[in-house]
């Protein structure tokens, strides 16, 4: 099996490079180099060594992953006729896609791979920027990389940055979380005699002139806790803080009962702002909720229960677990299958079946969403009707029922509470058929009421008259006119 040996060019000119490689170099046949962009080619052409560059194989792609894949695939098949020597900048295995790519080969026992070492840029640049890593450092590969993956905290560097594509990436992904002119730093050449440092605001990331291969992007790390008010990371540190030894007494003395009827309200403030179509009341309210979300995890925590983590592992891998359609192979056609596949899945995960099947359905639900939900629940084992017919008939029957009880029962007799609950429970049905939520169709009447009785409130106190000694027949004019104006 033949061998590729893998130089680093080191971070700066010549005069950096260790002597050995340099010696290796001269006498390195077939000698292959990543780029010619590098301060040191030009020495070595000067003296008369011999290589080959990748170079032209960077304008055949429009992705680096291709660029690097081909690079390695013509490597590899060079070493299965003899060795092969290979030249990278700064180390082999700091931010080199290429190196890893042939060091995969090399487990697949295509070839083998000896890494002769070079100065890592990162050397050089925490000398250029006078960091110390060892505060908290972050590489990142600005062509390929998440927003979710750097952390504000730390020292971070951005390396790759070859145009002002990619800089306008790196800028857009950071001013989602950074003020706009927060001061980066763009480095180029570090280490070598051509070495700059610019210290620049963010959003001029992408208008930099000087872009190329030997230029990174410094981040320093955040120190204004303001900035960083929005991440996840920060809201937990409060909250344990709020519940902690020197916290505020109140949130210290809340427990998971106590807090109930704080999650339930919150939750209809939200309903609110979405009927409201407000997104800043939106933002509010959902900002509620996941206080009181956060607040049962640390209360969890701090009785040694569980904690967030828990939570969102469980969420993850159920969101995952329950859509194979996506992070798996199965494949669906339209919604009805994926809620078909949802409760196949959910089925399978009930260790042991509830006594009752109506037992799925949450305890505390209101009450007309619980009769919706039981329904619901039944008529997935066939206990329904296929018509809407005799649902009618139902409810007339309830009427009815409802109506000779009235006529011979007192007022507010169990005997009257029971009919009236069967009347609603057999109009819940109607609303089923029709795919209508009761809920939220008694939620939009209760808007309706309001919007107009609210009005005939303003046209009597326009009129100057006192609201209750109106006549229902005066009241309702002004409740046609609300009609009229769409209320």
């Amino acid at each position: 099996m033949n061998t590729i040996f893998v130089f680093g060019l080191g971070a700066g000119d010549i005069e950096q490079l260790p002597l050995g490689i340099y010696r290796k170099l001269k006498n390195a046949s077939p000698l292959f180099l990543r780029t010619k962009e590098h301060p040191v080619v030009d020495t070595l052409k000067a003296e008369g060594i011999s290589f080959t560059t990748f170079d032209d194989i960077y304008e055949k792609h429009e992705r680096f992953d291709d660029v690097y894949k081909e690079i390695a695939d013509i490597l590899v098949g060079e070493a299965q006729m003899h060795d092969v020597f290979y030249a990278v900048p700064g180390h082999p295995l700091v931010a080199e896609k290429t190196v890893q790519l042939l060091l995969e080969a090399e487990r697949g026992q295509k070839c083998r791979i000896v890494i002769e070492g070079g100065q890592s840029f990162l050397d050089a640049m925490f000398t250029a920027l006078q960091i110390d890593p060892i505060e908290g450092f972050q590489l990142i590969d600005a062509t390929s990389f998440r927003e979710d993956e750097w952390q504000p905290t730390q020292h971070v560097v951005f390396c790759q940055v070859y145009d002002s594509f990619i800089a306008s990436n790196v800028k857009l992904a950071l001013m989602e979380q950074l003020p706009h002119d927060y001061k980066v730093y763009v480095v180029t050449a570090a280490g070598s005699s051509e070495e700059k440092v610019n210290e620049i605001p963010l959003y001029e990331l992408d208008r930099v002139a000087a872009l190329n291969n030997l230029t990174s992007v410094y981040v320093p790390p955040v120190k204004d806790e303001a900035i960083l008010y929005h991440r996840f990371e920060t809201l937990r540190r409060v909250i344990a803080t709020l519940r902690g030894p020197n916290g505020c007494p109140w949130d210290r003395k809340q427990t998971h009962e106590s807090l109930k009827k704080y999650l339930l309200e919150e939750t209809y403030e939200l309903f609110d702002a979405i009927d409201e179509n407000d997104d800043d009341h939106m933002i509010e309210e959902l900002g509620d909720v996941l206080l009181q979300v956060m607040l049962h995890a640390q209360i969890g925590e701090d009785e040694g229960m569980f904690s967030i983590d828990d939570v969102i592992r469980g969420i993850t891998e159920k969101m995952i677990r329950r859509h194979p359609h996506v992070f798996g192979d199965v494949t669906v056609e339209n919604a009805d299958e994926v809620v078909q596949n949802w409760q196949q899945i959910k089925a399978k995960e009930k260790q042991s079946r509830p006594a009752s099947l109506l037992d799925e359905v949450t305890k505390s639900l209101p009450n007309l969403l619980k009769a919706y939900e039981f329904q619901t629940k039944a008529a997935k084992v066939g206990f329904d009707w296929d018509d809407v017919k005799p649902m009618w008939e139902k409810v007339e029957e309830e009427i009815a029922e409802f109506k000779q009880e009235v006529s011979k029962a007192e007022q507010h007799s169990e005997k009257l509470i029971h009919e009236f609950g069967d009347l609603l429970f057999a109009l819940v049905n109607i609303a089923r058929y029709y795919k209508i939520n009761p809920e939220e169709a008694l939620q939009a009447t209760n808007r309706k009421f309001y919007q107009r009785f609210s009005y005939i409130e303003e046209q009597v106190k326009k009129s100057g008259l006192n609201i209750e000694s109106l006549s229902l027949e005066q009241l309702d004019r002004w409740w046609e006119e609300a009609k009229e104006k769409g209320l």
